[in-house]
């Protein structure tokens, strides 16, 4: 694991994002976000390609739809999707449980390595130190 510094990283480059970056940036953690922010905004300035998988959407979208606030999960939803959206396979299945299997990762972890490695992205971005011992993948935090 590395800190993430936006700054460095190469243009086009392709990062998975899990999802407590998104939930800090999202809800202003005055703790966490700023350490994310750079990342968002070199995305928003098309310098880097982001995605998401569907397990990160649900975990995004439980925050405003346990608050009953339909409509914020409706534009935190609406952003996502603009992104690269990972959906759930079968072959990320099987390579999340050979992941879990391998570095002891809680299910939802392993499943975010998987897709990672799956559409070959340049690095997993994270705030989760479960991730430490992983190989094979770049991983920001």
């Amino acid at each position: 694991m590395e800190p993430l510094d936006a700054a460095t990283l190469p243009e086009g480059a392709l990062l998975l994002v899990d999802s407590a970056p998104i939930i800090y940036t999202l809800e202003a953690n005055t703790g966490f976000a700023l350490r994310f922010l750079p990342l968002f905004e070199r995305h928003a300035r098309g310098e880097l390609v982001l995605a998401v998988t569907t397990v990160t959407i649900a975990e995004v979208l439980t925050g405003p739809l346990g608050a009953g606030e339909e409509a914020l999960a409706r534009r935190y939803r609406a952003t996502l999707e603009t992104w690269q959206v990972v959906d759930f396979s079968t072959d990320i299945a099987e390579s999340a449980a050979r992941l879990r299997a391998t570095y002891r990762l809680k299910l939802p972890d392993a499943i975010q390595l998987a897709s990672a490695l799956a559409i070959n992205a340049d690095a997993l971005v994270t705030h989760d130190r479960d991730f430490a011992k992983v190989r094979g993948l770049r991983i920001l935090c």
